[in-house]
């Protein structure tokens, strides 16, 4: 399989890190993009491109594409990984966060598929992979903004899918469960600072310590999420959905058997 030229965000750490090794491994061209440049060491040295990129400023994304572009006049893969996480009840989170957590899980991803598009349709070919969550799916209590920033995400995606494929562009949506990494490491002390001392507080304080108790059996490696990411670009079909990680099938076919209220049941034990 030829090599192809692949712009992975969030590559710091976690999925992102992963997935950019993981493609390089497999003899792509690898662009690592993130905030935290310092860290994409390992990338450099596995004979990638560490780029610093703030994905919601206009100029870098802007910047990352064009240094991309003017490198090797193609873009065949764009993984939009980065993301952000914000828990609290909806009544205690103030809606500034709330729309920065839409910044960085729909708006920054929708504004570098503008920019990747026009290449795309030019060369006939292109994968786009999204990097969503379970949480595009279903949801739990004091994630609401998360939660949703994933659901807009994954039907952006399927409206995208539906566009683009005319033009010989793959849309891919990844929905991993629960991921060994630092993503969600201020999980509790954000549910104690947001919600822990009003109405909410009992169910956060109770999310917050079973956030920090060791998961028996999990979470995953994020090597299983590049993995999957990887047979998405290398396909000459991919699937529309890859379902990877502790939990992750589990939850899914929990959520889509029960009712609604079935669901808010077994949820409740958790909080």
């Amino acid at each position: 399989m030829a090599a192809k030229i692949c712009l992975v965000t969030g590559a710091s750490s976690g999925i992102g890190h992963a997935t950019a090794l993981e493609l390089l491994r497999a003899g792509h061209i690898v662009y690592g993009a993130a905030r935290r440049v310092h860290m994409m060491g390992a990338i450099r040295e596995a004979g990638g491109h560490a780029l610093p990129m703030d994905v919601t400023k206009e100029e870098d994304l802007q910047r990352v594409v064009r240094t991309v572009l003017d490198d090797h006049q193609r873009i065949d893969v764009l993984v939009n990984n980065a993301g952000a996480v914000v828990h609290g009840a909806v009544e205690d989170t103030p809606l500034e966060m709330a729309r920065d957590e839409f910044e960085v899980n729909l708006f920054a991803p929708a504004r570098l598929i503008q920019l990747v598009l026009p290449q795309m349709r030019r060369q006939g070919s292109g994968t786009i992979v999204n990097v969503s969550s379970i949480g595009g799916e279903l949801a739990f209590p004091l994630g609401a903004w998360y939660y949703a920033s994933k659901h807009a995400l994954e039907a952006f995606s399927d409206t995208l899918r539906m566009e683009t494929r005319q033009f010989g562009i793959d849309v891919v949506v990844i929905q991993p469960g629960i991921i060994k990494t630092d993503f969600e490491a201020g999980t509790a002390r954000q549910l104690r600072e947001i919600s822990g001392n009003g109405p909410y507080g009992q169910m956060a304080e109770a999310m917050a310590r079973a956030a920090e108790t060791p998961m028996e059996g999990g979470p995953s490696d994020p090597g299983v999420v590049a993995t999957a990411i990887r047979q998405a670009v290398e396909s000459d079909r991919p699937e529309t959905r890859y379902v990877v990680g502790w939990q992750a099938e589990a939850l899914l076919q929990l959520n889509r058997s029960l009712s609604d209220r079935e669901f808010d049941a077994r949820v409740a034990g958790l909080a």
